[in-house]
């Protein structure tokens, strides 16, 4: 049975104008799993000046009440938890395991932005002139569009939003087109837990509508902060357009995330964390481990022991009941990585496990003995479908995290934590694990990437400096000397 979703707009759920509506359908029987609002320009553009009109009032609220309202949120939110699972498993195929994980976190995200709000600090800086009493303030920056995808559906559209209303900004938020049903049960949530009207807007438009519902959403004058969390190309198209209007933008992008076993790696350990950030929600995170580096000296017992694990992971309809691999998210997918497999096979990579799939439930699939010249050495799969390159030692492994125009998560397994530590600083990526996996967030943790996978810091402290304003302030507390 398919959802009706609509627009929120100054605290009321509207339709779009002229009722336009488009379709989601579930990725692997085409059932139409939700029917959202179509908004125009026009209805991004009222979404805006809503939140506009609201930001006053939010601003100059307490730290305390909005504390109150977000820990609210978060309760809310998390009561819905079977909701959300049933609409992640309808409109994007994802398994109950994943959508769990998903309401959980953005559960914490919520939480941890309830604290900061006592944290928007500044500074008092000693001034060369006489009785002048110097800040640095930040401020609540004013309205803050987030832009969400439909991977970690809960998780990173709530990332889009907890931070900014926590430090006095209102929101617009633009739903995915592959999950509006998922996106609004967040923004039910927050309407449950009491924010005024205004404060969070909710916008969806169908697929072909995007270009232009993005560009006056981001051309309005009133938003003052964009973040957006998608693919590289359209990250940079987002960026062009805040580049136009002076915007600042966050931005996290796509990943190629390496995983280095090195030779004196545990190899249990390293197996269990590269099939986990391998093979979570189908491989279809941004941090997903897409390149596993293995040196030589113990590279047939480590992939023996992960084709073991990866051939034994679950995979089924997650409608029908409990898995690890449920649907990816279109025939797209599939389409992408059969033709990974194929390239890689016919340059003489060895199918270790899984293999091509003619519908959306892909089975966990390993290529060993991949080399540049094979297209998923540089390409991002995004699906279960992973490479596994062999180097001899360090220095080579290195090499090998950092041929890439990728830099968002990366994680680095051996015994001597030392030597890892300094493999861990030479790789270029915003964020490395030690002896843990690529897939790992915490709502306090500075998130985001560099190079082609983005700019700027989701979360805690970087977070709200990404979300306010600073600004300098004077107060001259003893007569002032001029020259003349």
């Amino acid at each position: 049975m398919s959802q009706e979703t609509q627009l929120l707009i100054a605290g009321q759920s509207v339709p779009a104008q002229q009722g336009a509506t488009f379709e989601r359908r579930n990725p692997l029987d085409g059932s139409v799993a939700t029917r959202a609002a179509a908004a125009s320009a026009d209805d991004a553009r009222r979404a805006v000046d809503a939140a506009a009109a609201a930001f006053p009032a939010w601003a100059a609220l307490g730290p305390g009440e909005r504390r109150a309202l977000l820990n609210r949120a978060a309760l809310a939110l998390e009561a819905r938890s079977a909701d959300f699972a049933r609409a992640m498993a309808e409109e994007t195929g994802a398994s109950g395991l994943w959508a769990g994980f998903n309401v959980h976190l953005a559960a914490g995200i919520l939480q941890e932005a309830a604290a900061l709000t006592t944290q928007v600090a500044g500074q008092l800086i000693p001034s060369d002139v006489p009785g002048s009493l110097a800040m640095a303030v930040r401020q609540p920056a004013g309205v803050v569009l987030g832009m969400a995808p439909w991977n970690a559906p809960v998780i990173l559209a709530v990332r889009a939003i907890a931070v900014p209303l926590a430090c006095g900004n209102t929101v617009v938020l633009k739903g995915s087109e592959l999950c509006p049903a998922t996106h609004g049960l967040i923004i039910a949530a927050l309407q449950e837990a009491g924010l005024p009207p205004g404060v969070v807007n909710f916008v969806t438009n169908a697929p072909a509508d995007a270009p232009e519902v993005v560009q006056a959403l981001i051309a309005h004058p009133a938003v003052r902060r964009v973040n957006f969390t998608g693919s590289t190309h359209v990250g940079k198209i987002i960026a062009g357009h805040c580049a136009a209007h002076l915007k600042p933008v966050v931005l996290e992008l796509g990943g190629k995330a390496p995983l280095l076993v090195l030779a004196d790696a545990d190899l249990e350990a390293a197996v269990n964390a590269a099939a986990f950030g391998a093979f979570a929600n189908s491989g279809q995170i941004c941090m997903s481990t897409e390149r596993i580096i293995v040196d030589e000296a113990i590279a047939d017992d480590f992939v023996a022991r992960l084709a073991a694990k990866a051939s034994s992971l679950p995979l089924g309809d997650p409608r029908q009941g409990p898995v690890v691999l449920g649907s990816v998210v279109d025939m797209a997918t599939v389409q992408r990585c059969n033709r990974l497999i194929d390239d890689a096979l016919a340059k003489g990579a060895r199918l270790l496990c899984g293999g091509r799939a003619d519908s959306t439930l892909m089975p966990a699939t390993l290529l060993d003995h991949v080399t540049p010249a094979m297209a998923i050495y540089a390409e991002e799969s995004f699906g279960p479908v992973k490479a596994i390159v062999r180097v001899q030692g360090d220095d080579a492994a290195v090499a090998c995290a950092n041929d890439n125009p990728y830099g968002l998560s990366s994680a680095v397994f051996s015994r001597d934590t030392a030597r890892a530590l300094r493999i861990a600083q030479r790789i270029e990526s915003g964020i490395c694990h030690v002896n843990g996996p690529t897939v790992h967030d915490e709502a306090q943790m500075p998130f985001g990437g560099v190079k082609g996978s983005g700019w700027g810091r989701f979360g805690g402290q970087a977070g709200i400096d990404a979300f306010t304003e600073l600004r300098w302030v004077t107060l001259q507390t003893t007569p002032r000397h001029y020259p003349f």
